[in-house]
């Protein structure tokens, strides 16, 4: 009789048979065992390629911008596009994995198109590229690129070759009622927590939308406002060289005009219009303030993704970060502070 004995995929099998199995994978002779995988197992793998993905996207960042950064969309310790590419690349290279350049090639290729299915998707949804190459050489859209693409290949040789082959061995060796017992909190907490993500992103996009609606209404206020000002002797020519674009200097622009209409006014009807525009503004004014004081995962999503960007929403999108910024450094200067009289 044997003398310890693992259940796998509902049979029993030795410790010798397992590791037979184990040898024949690293031999590239036993791929259909791939194929054998529970879909617990598989939740496994995503799980475990998603944390393992933070961490290497994390340490990457925090090192480059010399301060700790919680990368990624989720709030938790929980890349979704790394577990996902990992088991893409773990079916697509099956096939191949005897074959280096094929699995390098297979990898690249598959990784790309969910990087970009994934980056076209978020900014269609969300109005923002949370990821952008438009610096980088060799880039489609700004959503993939040819380093990236390089690097998705490297990473399925990788990851058949060296990673897989000892996580694999070991969810191999959890009995699969332990594994579904472990996994359930953490997919009550991962769905949790993506749906508040979700939700973030979506309330962010909201603001942007609201605000680039904000700097349109201004910028007819403006106009009205040329109209009245036009009383005091301003040349039409040199208002238009005055008016402004950027959202900040709208509103230093139209405090100085409400002045000058203020002292242009003639008539209880140029009155009625500036007091009634006056009213406006500050609606609008107090709106700004409002909605640039972005709190919880909305800033956390603005902090730990730099290179966040939007074609469409850019100068609101600066707005919300320079906003998010300069609110984490108060509450950071704060904390010292606390620490010090302590």
């Amino acid at each position: 009789m044997e003398a310890s004995l693992f259940p796998v995929y509902g049979k029993v099998y030795s410790g010798e048979t397992l590791m037979k199995v184990f040898s024949q994978y690293q031999r590239g002779k036993g791929r259909r065992y791939m194929y054998t995988y529970s879909a617990v197992q598989w939740l496994f793998f995503f799980y475990f390629y998603c944390v393992a993905g933070w961490c290497f996207e994390s340490t990457y960042v925090s090192i480059r911008k010399r301060r700790l950064v919680n990368r990624g969309f989720m709030k938790g310790p929980c890349l979704p596009l790394y577990g996902s590419g990992a088991i893409l690349l773990l079916f697509v290279t099956l096939p191949v994995r005897e074959n280096l350049l094929l699995t390098f090639l297979f990898g690249s290729i598959a990784a790309t198109a969910l990087e970009y299915v994934t980056g076209v998707g978020m900014e269609a949804l969300f109005k923002v590229r949370y990821w952008d190459y438009s610096d980088q050489r060799f880039q489609f859209q700004g959503h993939i690129c040819l380093s990236s693409s390089l690097a998705w290949g490297a990473l399925a040789i990788l990851l058949t070759r060296v990673l897989h082959t000892p996580v694999g061995r070991l969810v191999l060796l959890i009995p699969e009622q332990v594994l579904t017992v472990c996994l359930f909190p953490v997919t009550i907490l991962a769905a949790a927590d993506f749906t508040l993500s979700v939700k973030a992103a979506l309330d962010l996009r909201d603001v942007l939308v609201k605000l680039e609606k904000a700097k349109k209404e201004l910028e007819l206020l403006q106009k009205r406002l040329d109209v009245i000002a036009a009383y005091a002797g301003d040349a039409a020519e040199k208002r238009k060289k005055e008016r402004s674009q950027r959202l900040e200097e709208l509103f230093a622009s139209l405090e100085t005009r409400f002045q000058k209409a203020r002292e242009a006014r003639g008539s209880s009807t140029v009155t009625e219009e500036l007091a009634e525009l006056r009213e406006r503004f500050a609606e609008l004014k107090y709106r700004r303030e409002q909605l640039k004081e972005v709190r919880g995962h909305k800033r956390h999503l603005l902090l730990n993704h730099p290179s966040m960007r939007s074609e469409r929403f850019k100068e609101a999108l600066e707005l919300l970060k320079k906003s998010a910024a300069e609110r984490s450094r108060k509450a950071e200067k704060a904390k010292k502070d606390d620490s010090e009289k302590g």
